[in-house]
């Protein structure tokens, strides 16, 4: 009995060694089924009688050209099966039992001539056109904005409802999402790609929607997540302590991210304060994401140090929060970024200006505050910077090296720093900068001690001033005011009449027009005589005091300004109410003051 083995056998008897290159290319081989040995086998002995009998071998045909009769491989397949159910029937039975499939073949399968068929062009070829195309290059982003649902006013109000009734999960999802593509609009274009499940078109329906989810949002949103406040009222309670806190964590990060955006776009005052007052209330959810809470810093100590005076509140009360909650994590990070932002507003200066970078230098101070070494190392590199750049402008002697001291933003750093080390005193950790800062001062009046920069010099006074009295510490001031007293003479003749009087508080430098006016002197004299008085002020309790009144006594004498002094007796007792206990009669001599405030 045959079986599959041997059937194999047989296959593998072909001896291919014996057959020329003529023979070989005109022999059919189909690897395809094994039963088809015999065949093969066949078809080699007709071709080797053909050779024995002088006939020549079939040429091959040439290629490219197709046979006029070619048998289908369904037909020729059907062929080899009725041959090997002739040759070897106990194969073909074992075929019949174990693969119906091979036995049961199409023979209507005409793949193969499908494809041979030749395709045959058509008599016009059509081009398409630039509309068409841009039609399929538009057809996906057209479908997508088809898909978005336009948010409307009868929808705001339902969801008003809702949220006063309960709000759900899925409520603040569609909430937040109508929010997000709400606040899309908001960088110029209709916000389709980012703006999720829907659009919003209608500037009604825009602060519609972003008023109700300021005002009524967050109330609702605390009962959702059943938040229960802590022992501790100084901490700040984070609602990721809530178990409902995974199941609405992505929301709240999307509706924090867009309100970020919102407060970069906007720019009414009031609007902006509305915002922030809102973001302050959710400063415990800002802390649950570092991510969003750095964007949110940043763009609070913009509006901080840019805003409106009510803006500029908000933003500081939303930093000192954060930096309370979190002070390892980001109070570092806020001072640095703070007074970066602060030398770069205080660049010029003008009355108008002036009482925000004022707010700025307290606000600052109290952010200072917080920490006492990280101040210290701020303070520390700080100062150290503005002793560089005075000497380079000592020992270069050049214009650009002057420039770099001679400024708004020098002078109102030294205010700062004279600001917090007063309001902080006393501190260990702090009083020693107190000596770096007044060396600095004090270069910085002696650098160009020239009459067109008095205003400057009379700045760096009233800093040493603050910083002499807010901590308690002697600083001979009384100096650089008899210098000015050396160098101008008060009862000359003024070249020249002015109409305006100088404003020194806004004004670093005079121009030489400035110095022979009449306004220069009278605004010089009164600043000066401010100046003594307040400075007097903080060392009146000091046995030293008669000593340090008298120079400046025998210079007024000198000038003949003690006229001056006599017909603002009345302020000088406001500012200083320790040098009279009674007011004295006049006229009285300086002396006689003298004696007064020491009793």
């Amino acid at each position: 009995m045959c079986s599959l083995g041997s059937s194999m056998a047989a296959c593998s008897k072909r001896n291919l060694a014996n057959l020329s290159v003529d023979e070989f290319l005109t022999s059919t081989f189909d690897s395809d089924t094994n039963g088809d040995s015999e065949g093969d086998d066949s078809a080699v002995e007709d071709e080797n009688k053909s050779s024995k009998s002088g006939g020549k071998a079939a040429e091959p045909k040439a290629v490219g050209k197709r046979p006029e009769k070619q048998k289908s491989a369904a037909r020729e397949h059907k062929e080899q099966l009725s041959r090997l159910r002739e040759k070897d029937p106990e194969f073909f039975k074992f075929l019949e039992q174990n693969d119906q499939k091979l036995l049961n073949f199409d023979d209507t399968d005409t793949s193969e001539d499908e494809e041979n068929v030749v395709h045959v062009l058509p008599e016009k070829l059509e081009v398409a056109s630039d509309d068409e195309e841009d039609e399929e290059q538009q057809l996906t982003p057209k479908s997508k904005k088809a898909e978005l649902i336009s948010v409307t006013n009868r929808m705001v109000d339902k969801w008003k409802i809702e949220v006063e009734n309960k709000l759900t999960f899925k409520l603040f999802h569609d909430i937040v999402m109508a929010f997000k593509g709400a606040v899309s609009t908001t960088r110029g274009g209709d916000g389709s790609e980012e703006s999720g499940k829907y659009k919003v078109d209608d500037t009604t329906v825009f602060n519609s929607l972003v008023s109700f989810c300021i005002r009524d949002l967050f109330l609702a949103l605390q009962k959702l997540l059943q938040l229960k406040p802590g022992r501790d009222r100084k901490k700040v309670l984070l609602p990721a302590s809530s178990p409902r806190w995974p199941k609405i964590r992505q929301d709240i990060s999307t509706y924090l991210s867009g309100l970020i955006q919102l407060l970069s776009s906007l720019t009414e005052a009031t609007v902006v304060g509305a915002v922030l007052r809102h973001v302050l209330h959710l400063v415990p959810y800002y802390l649950c994401f570092p991510k969003h809470t750095r964007l949110l810093l940043k763009q609070t100590i913009n509006q901080w140090s840019t805003g409106e005076e009510t803006v500029r509140v908000l933003a500081f009360l939303i930093l000192n929060k954060i930096c309370r909650q979190k002070q390892d994590a980001y109070l570092n990070l806020v001072l640095k970024i703070m007074y970066v932002a602060y030398v770069k507003n205080c660049k010029f200066t003008s009355p108008n200006v002036l009482p925000l970078i004022n707010f700025m230098q307290r606000t600052l101070t109290e952010m200072y505050s917080l920490d006492t070494q990280i101040t210290y190392q701020h303070a520390f590199i700080y100062i150290r910077q503005l002793a560089i750049h005075l000497r380079n402008a000592m020992t270069m002697k050049k214009k650009e090296t002057y420039q770099s001291v001679y400024n708004w933003q020098f002078i109102h750093c030294l205010f700062l720093w004279c600001r917090m080390l007063g309001t902080l005193y006393p501190n260990e950790v702090l009083e020693p900068l107190i000596y770096p800062l007044t060396q600095v001062i004090i270069g910085c009046i002696k650098l160009l001690p020239t009459a067109r920069y008095y205003p400057l010099r009379l700045h760096c006074i009233r800093a040493l001033t603050l910083l002499s009295d807010s901590t308690k510490t002697f600083i001979p001031v009384t100096p650089f005011l008899l210098e000015v007293f050396q160098q101008v003479d008060f009862n000359k003749k003024p070249g020249r009449m002015s109409f305006r009087p100088i404003n020194f508080a806004v004004v670093l430098k005079l121009s030489n027009v400035n110095l022979q006016e009449k306004a220069f002197r009278d605004g010089l004299i009164e600043q000066l005589y401010d100046l003594t008085l307040e400075y007097f002020h903080t060392q009146a309790h000091t046995i030293a005091f008669p000593e340090l009144v008298l120079p400046l006594a025998i210079q007024w004498a000198r000038h003949n300004t003690v006229h001056r002094l006599l017909e603002k007796e009345e302020k000088a007792i406001a500012l200083a109410p320790r040098w009279h206990r009674d007011p004295p009669q006049f006229p009285c001599s300086l002396e006689e003051k003298a004696d007064q405030a020491l009793d």
